[in-house]
């Protein structure tokens, strides 16, 4: 149990769920998904399907396309962290591994006027 609570909670699961639901759902057409169209069924049943199947045809790879740009951001930034600690892992005690304001940086300043723009009158 402990296990499978380590799985759902890991970051990469959301992402990973849906590619394996993308991959699955293009596999089982491949091996003959669609052969409800065959059967002898009513016109609107028929067209439900059509429209069922059409919109996954559409919505699959775009899932499965930012799913994996997802993975890779994740493995990346955790690849970056990991090398700019100097350890195996990201943060061993599960904070983040960037803080929020650099050490070194100064606030910004309170004119928020930029240089050579004038005020509209």
């Amino acid at each position: 149990m402990e296990t499978l609570k380590k799985v759902v909670t890991n970051q990469y699961f959301p992402a990973g769920a849906v590619l394996t639901a993308v991959l699955l759902f293009w596999v089982v057409a491949m091996l003959g998904g669609l052969s409800l169209l065959n059967n002898n069924q009513p016109p609107l049943t028929t067209l439900t399907w059509m429209l069922f199947v059409y919109a996954a045809a559409v919505l699959t790879p775009l899932a499965g396309l930012f799913a994996a740009v997802d993975l890779v951001r994740r493995w990346r930034r955790n690849r970056a962290a990991a090398t700019t600690t100097g350890t195996g892992s990201p943060s061993a005690a599960g904070e983040a591994p960037h803080p929020a304001q650099p050490q070194n940086s100064h606030p910004a300043p309170a004119n928020s006027q930029r240089p050579g723009r004038q005020e509209a009158a």
